[in-house]
C-alpha cells in the first residue's frame, strides 16, 4: 500500500510516499480500504513536532478515516465485509490515516452516512466528533440556551454551529466579514466581526448584559479569561485548545463557571448520532479543497498557512484513489 509518512517532524517537505505492507487485522479488528482522508489543525501541529514526546518515527499520521471494510479479524461482532465506514483513528495509538489501508477496532468505528460521498465523509470524524463531543458530552446544551461558538468557519466551527442549531440553541459566532453570509445559511443566528468589532462588547449589547450560556473556544490566546466577562451565571466553558500561558479566571469565578477541556475520544455511538444529523441533513460537511495523497504536503500548508487563499474556510479532503 502507499503511505505518506514522516521520519522527521518539521515542515511540510519531510512527508514521504513509500510502498508498505498491508496491515492485518487483530482480534475484533477491521481491516479499511481508506477511500478518503481529511486534514484538521491536530495532524499540521503532529508533523511540526508539537507533540513528538507522544509518538515514535518514523510515523504514518492522519486523523480521519472513510472506506470500505475488506477484511474481518476474529471476533468481530458488529461488522461485516463491504461495510462502508467512516471513524478516527486512536490518536497517538499506531498507525493514522494517511495510507491506503487501515486496522480499527470495531468499538470505535460507525458506518458512514449514506446520503454523502467517501470524501464528504471523511471531513466528519474528528471534527464533528469534537463538536459533538464540546456539545452534548461536556456542556450538554439544552433548547434555547445561548451559545458563543469562537472561530465559526474554521473546521470544527463549521459542525459546531449546525449540531447547536440542531439542539435547539441560540447561536452566536465569531469570523471574519468575508464569511458571515456563508455562517448565517448555515444556522449561526448571529455573527461577530472579530476583525472590526470587540466580540465582548457585541455579546453584552446583544445579550442585554445578560450574557451567553456556553462558550465554545476553538482558537486559544486569552478566550479562557476572558470568557467570564460575558457568562451568564452558571455559565459553561469548553475548549479544545492548549493553555498557551497561565490565564486569570477571576471574572468566571463570579459567574459560578465550569470549565471543560476536550481532547476528543473515540467512540462507535458519537458516530452513529453524527450519522443520523447527516441522513437527517441536519449536519452537512463542507469540503472545500481536495488534494491526493501525493499532495499531503500542499494540503497542510493551505490549512497551516492559508498561503494563496487567505479566505479558505471548511475541511480539506485527500482522495486516496
Amino acid at each position: 500500500m502507499k503511505a505518506a509518512i514522516l521520519k522527521e517532524f518539521g515542515p511540510v517537505e519531510n512527508f514521504e510516499i513509500v510502498e508498505m505492507p498491508v496491515p492485518k487485522p487483530g482480534f475484533r479488528e477491521v481491516l479499511v480500504r481508506v477511500l478518503a482522508t481529511s486534514v484538521n489543525p491536530l495532524d499540521y501541529q503532529v508533523r511540526r513536532g508539537d507533540y513528538k514526546n507522544e509518538l515514535d518515527l518514523p510515523v504514518i499520521t492522519g486523523h480521519d478515516i472513510s472506506g470500505e471494510i475488506v477484511e474481518l479479524g476474529a471476533g468481530v461482532e458488529n461488522f461485516k465485509i463491504g461495510d462502508e465506514v467512516y471513524y478516527t483513528p486512536e490518536i497517538f495509538k499506531g498507525q493514522g490515516s494517511y495510507a491506503q489501508y487501515h486496522c480499527a477496532h470495531e468499538s470505535i468505528i460507525g458506518r458512514k452516512p449514506k446520503n454523502i460521498s467517501h470524501l464528504e465523509a471523511a471531513t466528519l470524524p474528528l471534527a464533528a466528533g469534537t463538536a459533538w463531543e464540546m456539545l452534548v458530552t461536556r456542556a450538554q446544551l439544552k433548547i434555547n440556551q445561548s451559545i458563543l461558538i469562537h472561530g465559526g468557519a474554521g473546521g470544527v466551527g463549521i459542525p459546531t454551529i449546525q449540531i447547536a442549531k440542531a439542539m435547539g440553541g441560540t447561536v452566536f459566532t465569531t469570523a471574519r466579514k468575508v464569511h458571515h453570509k456563508f455562517l448565517i445559511e448555515l444556522g449561526a443566528d448571529y455573527v461577530i466581526d472579530y476583525e472590526n468589532e470587540n466580540y465582548i462588547h457585541a455579546i453584552q449589547q446583544l445579550t442585554r448584559n445578560k450574557g451567553v450560556d456556553v462558550i465554545i473556544d476553538t482558537i486559544g490566546g486569552n478566550t479562557l479569561a476572558d470568557s467570564g466577562k460575558i457568562l451568564s451565571q452558571m455559565g459553561q466553558v469548553v475548549t479544545l485548545v492548549d493553555i498557551e500561558k497561565p490565564q486569570n479566571l477571576i471574572d468566571a469565578w463570579g459567574k459560578n463557571a465550569t470549565y471543560h477541556f476536550v481532547f476528543t475520544r473515540q467512540n462507535r455511538n458519537k458516530l452513529d448520532e453524527l450519522t443520523r444529523l447527516v441522513e437527517n441533513k441536519k449536519l452537512k460537511p463542507i469540503l472545500n479543497k481536495v488534494f491526493s495523497l501525493s499532495e499531503i504536503g500542499k494540503a497542510h500548508r493551505l490549512l497551516e498557512t492559508k498561503a494563496g487563499d487567505e479566505n479558505f474556510y471548511g475541511k480539506i479532503g485527500i482522495d486516496m484513489e
